[in-house]
């Protein structure tokens, strides 16, 4: 962004002032030939009024030069003014607030949302577009935003962080172009395909899930995480989709599968109905509670579960025949026992890590 003087900001009384001196006409006689008092008439000209559009129907009929002319004049001193404004009546505040989200800008255009810049001014106000505020400090007292945000339990957690990743999520999702309108039996019919996908190479299966979800209506996408959003995924209903995003907040193929269909589980529950839904790490509640038994029963039949987990003794190779028949990964089985004996150093060896691109 160019910064802008206010010694190179021209107000249209100078142009008025040149015309006078170039016609021999004095302001006075601008006076009587408009038809605007002396006072108005000085006041434009020196600057300390604008040019209305009766005063630029008159100096149309004065000077013969289109009322437009003279209104573009003063609509380019007025944004001019208001960028200069801009650039120098940013609070402290503010620019405080985008040095928390130095890692959210530098990853946000990477993706294309944000232009890509190191000065600090034009990121704050890049930041206020992508917010829809003209002031960052308003973000914390938006109404719909605080009953979002409240049930975060988290002590890191950053208020600003979590809305601008927030915008991330919404606007990267605009450039996904999906016709198919939220379908909820549609995505019921096709857990079992997406229950598949585990067993293709991450990539691959990102893709494949990308497409059966946008088969549901749902814009599927996986944004980064960052500290002070401590988000497992997001999930806003539009006009007619669904936009749901996961982050890569863990390393191990069976979290985030498991992750996946506890996300499945509020979409099918009606989570989102009157407000978007950010699931926060580690949140407890009735909610997710019903959101985690449905991510279970999906990839693991429960009572089946209860069978196997009675054995006197599991070996690896038990996981893996087991795995088969419940049509999992082994990795899932063993997150499974992992967790409910809060010991994760059992059957290590079958657990899978992603490597996030």
């Amino acid at each position: 962004m160019n910064e802008l003087s206010l010694d190179l900001i021209i107000h249209p009384g100078e142009t008025i002032k040149e015309v006078l001196d170039d016609r021999n006409m004095n302001q006075e006689e601008l006076a009587i030939r408009t038809g605007f008092t002396p006072k108005h008439v000085s006041e434009v000209v020196n600057g300390k009024k604008g040019i209305s559009p009766a005063f630029a129907k008159s100096l149309e009929y004065v000077f013969g030069m289109p009322a437009s002319f003279w209104l573009n004049l003063q609509n380019i001193y007025d944004e001019e003014i208001i960028k200069y404004q801009e650039q120098n009546e940013i609070e402290k505040e503010e620019f405080d607030i985008v040095k928390k989200l130095k890692g959210l800008i530098e990853y946000a255009e990477k993706l294309g949302i944000l232009e890509k810049t190191k000065n600090k001014t034009s990121q704050v106000i890049e930041i206020r577009k992508l917010c829809n505020v003209n002031n960052l400090t308003y973000i914390n007292k938006l109404p719909n935003t605080q009953a979002v945000f409240r049930k975060s339990q988290a002590i890191d957690t950053n208020f600003y962080v979590l809305y601008v990743w927030m915008r991330i999520c919404e606007i990267n999702a605009t450039k996904v172009d999906i016709n198919q309108k939220y379908d909820e039996q549609k995505l019921l019919q096709s857990l079992d395909k997406i229950k598949k996908c585990m067993f293709f190479d991450l990539n691959e299966a990102v893709e494949k899930l990308t497409s059966i979800f946008a088969d549901c209506g749902i814009i599927f996408q996986i944004i980064k995480n960052f500290p002070g959003a401590p988000i497992q995924g997001f999930i806003k209903k539009t006009n007619e989709q669904i936009i749901l995003s996961m982050t890569i907040r863990r390393s191990f193929a069976d979290e985030f599968w498991f992750t996946l269909f506890h996300e499945i589980g509020h979409l099918i529950d009606g989570d989102i109905i009157f407000m978007p839904y950010i699931d926060y790490e580690n949140t407890k509640s009735a909610m997710e509670d019903k959101a985690d038994n449905f991510a279970k029963n999906i990839l693991i039949n429960e009572d089946d579960y209860e069978k196997f987990i009675s054995k006197e003794k599991i070996t690896a190779k038990d996981i893996i025949e087991f795995a088969k028949k419940e049509k999992v990964e082994p990795f899932i089985v063993v997150g499974r026992i992992q967790k409910e004996c809060n010991d994760y150093t059992l059957f290590s060896k079958l657990k899978r890590r992603y490597k996030w691109e």
